[in-house]
C-alpha cells in the first residue's frame, strides 16, 4: 500500500464544533449511510477541504475512513499532500494499474485515501466505469466510511454519474451566494439520480451578519437544497 502525508492544521474550536455537529447529524440519518458523495453547485465554496475534514472528524471516534479525491480535473488533495506523484483514481480507471495500488496509508490514523491521479482527457467517462463502483463496495467492505469529493454539479455530470453508487449525497454551498434558481437546478439534477439528499452544508458564513456561533469558513448543516455555480471548467461550459 502506497503512504501519502497530508498537511494537518489545527482547526479552530467553532469549526471543530461545526464538524462535530455535521457528523452527528449524519450518524442520525441511520447506519445505512456510510457511502457519501460531497459535492456542490460551483467552484471555490470550500467543498474539498470540509469534505478532508469532515473524514478526519469520524476518525476521531475510531472509524475507519476511506476518502476517495474524485475531483480529476481540479484535485484540491494535491495541495494538502506532500507527494504528488502517487497512483491515483485516474491511474486504475484506465487501466493502467490495478485497485490494490491505488490505496494510501496516511499519517492520520483510520483514514485511507484514493488520490485522484494525473488529470485524464475524459474523467466523467472513466467515473461511469464498472470498476468505479466495484472501487467503491471495497471500500464499503473494508471501512466504516466512504467519503467521495465530487466535482461541482452545476456544470459538469461526474457528481450525477457518481450518486448511483453511494448511500446519501451532501451539497455544499456558500452562504450569501445563492441563488433560487441555480439551486433548484442543482438539485433536481442529484434528485434524477435517485440518491437521496441528505442536506445542505452551508459555508463561509459571516457571522458579523447573521450573529450566529460557527465560524465564517464553515456552516451549519440543514435539511435540503441550494446552490451556486461560477467559472468551473469553462471546456465544459463551452461544449454543453
Amino acid at each position: 500500500m502506497q503512504s501519502l502525508k497530508l498537511k494537518v492544521q489545527e482547526l479552530p474550536y467553532e469549526i471543530n464544533e461545526e464538524l462535530k455537529l455535521l457528523r452527528t447529524n449524519i450518524q442520525f440519518c441511520g447506519d445505512d449511510k456510510r457511502v457519501l458523495l460531497i459535492t456542490s453547485a460551483f467552484s471555490g465554496e470550500g467543498k474539498s477541504t470540509i469534505a478532508l475534514d469532515l473524514a478526519r472528524s469520524f476518525t476521531e471516534l475510531g472509524k475507519k475512513v476511506l476518502f476517495i479525491d474524485a475531483d480529476m480535473r481540479k484535485s484540491v488533495l494535491l495541495h494538502s499532500a506532500s507527494q504528488t506523484d502517487t497512483l491515483g483514481l485516474s491511474h486504475y480507471l484506465s487501466g493502467q494499474c490495478k485497485g490494490n495500488d491505488i490505496f494510501c496509508r496516511t499519517n492520520i490514523k483510520n483514514l485511507f485515501v484514493v488520490h485522484s491521479g494525473k488529470v485524464p482527457p475524459n474523467p466523467a467517462e472513466l467515473l461511469a466505469k464498472p470498476q468505479m463502483e466495484s472501487l467503491i463496495e471495497v471500500g464499503r467492505e473494508f471501512c466504516d466510511y466512504v467519503i467521495i469529493d465530487c466535482p461541482p454539479v452545476g456544470m459538469v455530470v461526474d457528481a450525477s454519474v457518481l450518486a448511483p453508487y453511494c448511500d446519501g449525497v451532501l451539497v455544499l454551498i456558500e452562504s450569501g451566494e445563492v441563488k433560487y434558481r441555480l439551486a433548484r437546478e442543482v438539485i433536481e439534477k442529484l434528485e434524477a439520480t435517485k440518491c437521496p439528499i441528505l442536506g445542505v452544508i452551508l459555508n463561509k458564513v459571516n457571522i458579523h451578519k447573521s450573529g450566529a456561533y460557527y465560524g465564517r469558513y464553515y456552516g451549519r448543516y440543514y435539511g435540503r437544497y441550494y446552490g451556486r455555480y461560477k467559472g468551473y471548467y469553462k471546456d465544459e461550459e463551452a461544449s454543453s
